[in-house]
């Protein structure tokens, strides 16, 4: 499965996210631009030791990704959907792309893959999950559906 973060900024949310994608045997994949530098010490230290162990991408832009990626099953997460991450059924080329932490995914980007939108059922409150909490809640779902394939 992979786990595709459109124009991260906080090197603590990717850095948590690597982590887990390497304890799940997830691919990461970046679309610069980066709100932070890979060398960034908060970065490797949320990803612990954990960097050698998982495969990290790193794109110069959406449309150079999905080009890489002719068979990807698309799950873009967005609040802006009434379709909920667990109604969908996920296999293991599913690919879940979050946007930045503080924009979301761009709205060209929702309008084009409409169909393809899924959300975290939460309270409309102010700002939604944190970005490394919401990317595990949905590759775990997906994991889950998948029977934990190839995991202990």
């Amino acid at each position: 499965m992979h786990i595709v973060l459109v124009e991260p900024e906080i090197p603590q949310n990717a850095g948590n996210i690597a982590r887990t994608c390497a304890l799940t045997r997830s691919t990461l994949h970046l679309i610069k631009p980066l709100g932070f530098s890979l060398e960034d010490r908060y970065l490797k230290r949320a990803g612990l030791d954990y960097w050698n162990k998982v495969e990290v991408k790193v794109w110069e832009s959406f449309a150079e990704w999905i080009e890489s990626m002719p068979d990807a099953e698309l799950y873009l997460a967005t609040t802006r959907t009434d379709c909920r991450f667990n109604e969908r059924s996920y296999s293991t080329r599913s690919c879940f792309v979050f946007g930045s932490e503080s924009r979301g995914l761009p709205v060209e980007m929702l309008e084009k893959y409409h169909d393809r939108l899924i959300r975290i059922p939460m309270l409309d409150i102010g700002r939604s999950l944190n970005l490394s909490n919401a990317a595990a809640i949905i590759l775990y779902e997906a994991l889950r559906q998948n029977n934990y394939e190839n995991l202990a």
